[in-house]
């Protein structure tokens, strides 16, 4: 069985360097099929958020598994997010509950502020609410500091062991530093070999801040769910650099890419899959290590900004907190 390496964040837990991301993962049978096959095949980090609608999938298919001996909680790291209704001081204790009963967890290994950006409440189960016009109504009080401080506050009552951030900007990490008792011990981002994200990522090892890769693939499948002729899906798999190095090894593309951000790029990663081939592939690269040469040549292959394929979501570009366009 293929076993995932561990790293530790500056809360002093430790945190397994490859994930299963879980977003769009939704209908309970599959849920509980990809979790069995996940743990059996090492995965004990697993990535969720109260906004893809599939903690209590997750909660029920992980107790089956320790209930059945597969697997022990102290083994497991969860992490899951504060959804864009829940960003104000007063609704973070309110969402945390609710994911620790919804995960039937005691604990949340890591809780993360999902978006910088807010909406109004209207209830838990609004998540993207909209007015009269069909417009998302915009929470502009937005206020990431206070946000923070209550974040702080879960740490102290136990319910979460770590914080962190996702989809932030440098300067909206620089804020949170500038007035915490507890930093920020991950940010999860948009990684992956066309979009390096050089600059956040060595302002995050300055700061001692892990960082998480989501979409590590490219998001290969994003193409299937979601305004399909609007989105870049970057080929990845289909790279004559990657795919000549894969042959090297005798690696899958998606192997190599997902070797190359953890060694080259020093980042924990997140693929999300349903298939039993790629979830033992996608964890199974800790055999093999790439030479000072291929990473070289795979760092050259970064876009910019222009490799960036995850955008913001309709309408937000009107917050003040909106971190790209």
């Amino acid at each position: 069985m293929p076993v995932t390496k561990l790293i530790e964040l500056n809360s002093g837990h430790t945190m397994p360097v490859v994930g299963l991301g879980t977003g769009k993962i939704i209908e309970s049978q599959e849920i509980h099929n990809t979790i069995g096959i996940a743990v059996k095949n090492g995965y004990r980090h697993f990535d969720t958020a109260f906004s893809y609608k599939n903690e209590i999938g997750i909660g029920e298919a992980l107790k089956y598994q320790i209930d059945a001996g597969n697997v022990t909680r102290h083994e497991i790291f969860i992490a899951t997010k504060l959804p864009l209704i829940g960003m104000s001081r007063s609704r973070v204790s309110q969402f945390v509950n609710l994911s620790l009963k919804n995960l039937q967890l005691d604990y949340i290994d890591l809780y993360l502020i999902h978006w910088p950006v807010g909406l109004t409440y209207v209830s838990e189960h609004e998540l993207m609410p909209r007015d009269e016009n069909g417009q998302l109504q915009l929470d502009m009080t937005t206020n990431l500091v206070e946000i923070w401080k209550a974040m702080e506050d879960q740490v102290d009552q136990g319910r979460v062991k770590a914080i962190g951030l996702s989809n932030c900007t440098q300067q909206q990490i620089q804020r949170i530093l500038n007035i915490c008792r507890i930093k920020p011990a991950s940010l999860q981002i948009e990684v992956h070999l066309y979009f390096q994200q050089n600059e956040l990522r060595m302002f995050c090892k300055k700061n001692d801040i892990s960082v998480t890769a989501y979409s590590p693939l490219g998001s290969q499948g994003r193409s299937n769910y979601i305004n399909a002729h609007k989105l870049k899906v970057p080929k990845l798999f289909q790279d004559p650099v990657v795919k000549k190095i894969a042959a090297s090894h005798e690696k899958t593309p998606a192997q190599i890419l997902l070797r190359f951000l953890v060694q080259g790029l020093n980042v924990q990663v997140i693929p999300k899959t349903v298939d039993s081939t790629r979830l033992h592939e996608n964890i199974e690269i800790f055999d093999f290590e790439l030479s000072t040469e291929e990473i070289e040549r795979l760092m050259e292959l970064d876009e910019g900004e222009f490799g960036r394929c995850c955008r913001s979501f309709e309408g937000a570009i009107l917050h003040p907190e909106c971190p790209f366009d």
